[in-house]
């Protein structure tokens, strides 16, 4: 549930079954599932300590892609793959500003905007423009 990106094999099973062992789910368990599935179904999910299909990880929104098991690790350097060729300063300061809507005390809002004007000064975004108006494939180099 910490991952940025979840992948699952179409025979997955997953729950968080510590309830069952006198326990609750810890290193923030009960708290990222309830940010990923909301807390209606991460209360029945902790409390009742079933499991689930992957099918229903996705709908949850537990997971974002559900493949067969042969599929998994392509699915997963597909994905990393297209992240790689994204400007990684901006990568940086998106997760940056994704992860304060999720911290207390910082208000996501703001943290949006310092990280969207930072932008502006690096050579990725003059890259990114240029490529976009000559029509072709941007090279970023992280700078």
């Amino acid at each position: 549930m910490a991952c940025h990106i979840r992948i699952a094999s179409d025979n997955a099973k997953m729950g968080l079954p510590e309830v069952t062992l006198g326990l609750i789910p810890g290193y923030g368990g009960t708290q990222r599932l309830t940010q990923l599935v909301g807390k209606g179904k991460a209360m029945e999910m902790i409390l009742t300590a079933d499991m689930i299909t992957a099918g229903d990880a996705l709908q949850y929104g537990l997971v974002t892609h559900v493949v067969n098991p042969e599929e998994l690790l392509t699915k997963a350097e597909e994905i990393l793959n297209k992240i790689l060729s994204r400007a990684p300063l901006a990568l940086a300061a998106a997760i940056r500003s994704i992860n304060a809507a999720y911290t207390d005390g910082i208000n996501g809002y703001e943290t949006e905007i310092t990280e969207f004007g930072k932008c502006f000064g690096t050579n990725d975004f003059k890259e990114g423009v240029a490529a976009f108006m000559e029509k072709r494939k941007a090279e970023f180099k992280g700078e």
